[in-house]
């Protein structure tokens, strides 16, 4: 019996892309691998190329953003440079920063309902999936509110709704709390979690905020001056010396343990804590022991 060829949902072979105007590649010689499923943390320094990957993911490069693009990229199977980009959105939807730069209608249901209006899909259908992204979301109530009405938070969701709603297989948010609290960060983090663990979405997430994001991954990618850098589980990432060193926004609970270890707390656990929550149990484990 011959066993069945896995192919990466995504996949980057010597990626590079040169905006125009501008010398020196934004990414270089990117290889990358992406499978169904996977919850990833795209991290680094500003201006190290982890916008422009994404924008590769969904197509805005090369067709909206001019420049050079060497290598190649699939997304779903789908060689990007050759498939428009209201192709390759019906699988890979993007969240940007701001989520008033992706809202505009007077309603949170015709916002949700946008995408798929231009995609010409049966009235009932669209019925039927705007729906069910604002009850997945947590949005249906605010169904007939007008956008610019709502908080930060409700506001990140409705744009979330509306990228669920065209039920891509994979969903990029790029810095998607900047504009939030913890709590209203952490209430976006659990619904795209949410998402990745009951409908299979595999999520890309750009974040700085590692301290809450770090616990939802499975996997952390680090890039440095256009190349990545790092990829590997969390825990073995962000409890790196490298890591630290390139600037990465190491979780405070990491470097807390990190520090006792150092002055000879004699801390037990055979992993580094990523949550306040499993440095808390390892002090207090220390300290009943005393």
């Amino acid at each position: 019996m011959v066993a069945e060829l896995k192919v990466a949902l995504i996949e980057a072979k010597e990626l590079t892309f040169t905006y125009a105007g501008r010398e020196a590649p934004s990414i270089e010689n990117v290889n990358l691998s992406i499978d169904k499923g996977e919850f990833i943390i795209l991290t680094g320094p500003s201006g190290c190329g982890k916008t422009t990957l994404c924008r590769c993911f969904n197509g805005l490069i090369p067709h909206f953003y001019n420049g050079e693009l060497k290598g190649e990229i699939t997304v779903a199977g789908l060689k990007v440079d050759e498939h428009p980009t209201y192709e390759l959105a019906c699988h890979v939807g993007m969240v940007f920063q701001n989520p008033e730069n992706q809202l505009f209608a007077l309603s949170v249901e015709k916002d949700v309902a946008f995408g798929l209006e231009n995609l010409g899909l049966p009235r009932e259908e669209i019925r039927k999936r705007v729906d069910w992204a604002m009850k997945i979301t947590g949005i249906y109530e605010l169904r007939e509110r007008a956008p610019y009405e709502l908080s930060g938070g409700q506001q990140q969701r409705v744009a979330i709704a509306s990228i669920l709603a065209m039920q891509p297989q994979v969903m990029v948010l790029d810095e998607p709390t900047s504009f939030l609290d913890p709590l209203g960060a952490k209430q976006i983090f659990d619904v795209i979690y949410r998402l990745n663990r009951e409908l299979g979405i595999t999520v890309i997430l750009v974040e700085h905020r590692l301290d809450l994001a770090a616990s939802y991954a499975t996997r952390v990618i680090v890039m440095s001056n256009g190349k990545i850098v790092m990829d590997g589980p969390p825990r073995k990432i962000l409890s790196s010396e490298k890591a630290k060193l390139i600037g990465i926004g190491i979780p405070k609970a990491t470097r807390l343990y990190q520090i006792l270890k150092n002055d000879g707390i004699p801390l037990r656990g055979n992993k580094t804590p990523i949550t306040p929550q499993e440095t808390a149990e390892l002090i207090v484990e220390a300290l009943s022991d005393d």
